[in-house]
């Protein structure tokens, strides 16, 4: 089978009609992340570049029935805001364009809608809100940070720094971030100095490290929408109040 386009941006809106109307299309991919300071070490688009990434690589691995839609590149850092370039958003923003991203492809006929996130700062609002969301929109609308599918026997086996999982990852630009953006995007990385700084673990990253955690959690998040699609994998939508 042929290459098939797997971002939304790219498509005409006949292209995309003829694909939905096929029914070739089951799924949409939400990608969301943050544009923040990472250290001295990272570009500051290592959580937007990276999330993309993931999402792009699933949605080829499932052609052609998922897409990539635009999604939101600026997250809610107010934490980080004491580093000049970093960009925010207040909370309520981030929700409200995060929701009217999903009413658009809800609209557009998609019933299984995976927000992918890619910067911890989103998480904790993401959850507070998310059964509204499901209320809202009432299709099998799930939010999943990446790094959600790894487990403390991925980092037993791949961290150096004896970072944990749950608890650690994705570390703030430490060893994990580090590596993924060796394996993906190297000249984000200033190896130059990354060893002037006072942590020493964003050092231990390598590219094969990257590598390894990138095709794990393709394969997962890929296996996640796969079970969506299926429908055995499903957001149970919350009751309304009689």
């Amino acid at each position: 089978m042929p290459s098939q386009e797997v971002l939304l941006k790219k498509l005409t809106r006949r292209e995309f009609r003829a694909r939905m109307q096929s029914s070739e299309l089951k799924a949409c991919i939400i990608p969301v992340a943050a544009i923040e300071q990472h250290l001295e070490h990272l570009a500051m688009e290592h959580d937007w570049r990276s999330v993309c990434h993931i999402a792009v690589s699933v949605a080829e691995r499932l052609q052609p029935h998922v897409l990539v839609a635009e999604g939101l590149m600026a997250g809610i850092s107010e934490h980080h805001m004491r580093h000049p370039g970093t960009l925010t958003l207040r909370p309520g923003t981030f929700l409200a364009v995060v929701s009217d991203l999903i009413d658009s492809v809800v609209r557009a006929g998609f019933r299984n809608v995976l927000v992918l996130n890619g910067h911890g700062g989103n998480v904790a609002p993401c959850n507070g809100i998310w059964a509204q969301f499901l209320r809202l929109h009432q299709v099998n609308l799930h939010f999943l940070p990446y790094w959600d599918v790894l487990g403390q026997e991925d980092a037993k086996e791949l961290l150096k720094s004896g970072h944990r999982l749950p608890e650690d990852l994705p570390g703030h630009a430490q060893e994990f971030e580090t590596a993924f953006g060796l394996a993906a995007f190297p000249e984000n990385v200033r190896r130059e100095v990354w060893t002037e700084q006072p942590d020493p673990t964003p050092a231990m990253a390598t590219a094969e490290t990257g590598r390894i955690f990138i095709e794990r959690i393709v394969e997962r998040v890929a296996n996640y929408l796969r079970e969506m699609i299926a429908g055995t994998r499903v957001a149970e939508i919350p009751p309304f109040h009689p």
